[in-house]
């Protein structure tokens, strides 16, 4: 849900607070509201208590596979965020196991690229989301 101007909400999700507190702020002088959280047990509660229209999280974190935990745990809400890894190292292969195809690596040196890939990732939720209701309008309906 997008808050009360309209402008996306946006959870970051890493336990490097350098790294947190740099990606926060390159996303909130680009226009988006940023909630952060500093490990994948602070990432869900949040997500169950806010909606969100993209979740960027690292992966390792507290452990090897925390960042796929909250990843997981975002696509099972109904509300449905995007969903983008992010790191400033590529350390993982995009075919690891608990990397979906839709997955997408955010590397965080290209900050242009960032904010664009991020643009993309919300513009094609909310497109997504626009085209359920639509069917769920036309089944009513019909």
């Amino acid at each position: 849900m997008k808050n009360a101007v309209g402008v996306a909400r946006v959870l970051l999700v890493d336990d490097d607070l350098t790294s947190r507190l740099t990606l926060q702020t390159v996303l909130k002088a680009s226009g988006y509201t940023v909630d952060s959280a500093a490990s994948a047990a602070e990432a869900v509660n949040k997500l169950d208590q806010r909606e969100y229209e993209l979740v960027l999280s690292d992966l390792g974190m507290e452990s090897p596979e925390a960042g796929y935990r909250v990843l997981a745990h975002a696509r099972t809400m109904d509300y449905r965020p995007a969903t983008a890894i992010i790191t400033s190292t590529y350390k993982t292969s995009p075919t690891s196991p608990g990397l979906r195809r839709e997955s997408m690596l955010i590397e965080t040196e290209d900050v242009q690229g960032l904010l664009g890939e991020i643009a993309n990732l919300i513009g094609r939720r909310a497109s997504n989301k626009l085209n359920r209701q639509i069917r769920l309008a036309a089944a009513t309906a019909g």
